[in-house]
């Protein structure tokens, strides 16, 4: 298995509208990719402007197709102004 975790901090006021396309993002990649397990959106609210993704992919080469995916792209080109900053890990070993 391969996790992606990410980690947004959004500019002030933008949750609302970007937790609307992640989660459609997150819909559409469970539905439409195979090899994407799990997709899960956390967020606390005590701290708004911070969402995480904890992401579970077959290997790394699903993970790319998921970011060449239409609605990945479509995703990203539509919430770009609203992010301040981006982490993304990734984990090759996972222990269950």
């Amino acid at each position: 298995m391969f996790v992606v975790t990410v980690t947004f901090r959004l500019h002030p006021g933008t949750q609302t509208a970007f937790l609307k396309h992640m989660l459609a993002n997150a819909a559409q990649s469970l539905g439409a990719e195979p090899e994407c397990h799990q997709f899960d959106v956390c967020t606390d609210p005590a701290r708004p402007d911070k969402v995480f993704l904890y992401e579970v992919y077959t290997d790394a080469d699903a993970f790319q197709v998921h970011l060449k995916s239409a609605h990945f792209v479509s995703f990203d080109a539509v919430v770009r102004d609203m992010v301040a900053d981006k982490t993304v890990q990734t984990f090759t070993e996972v222990w269950q």
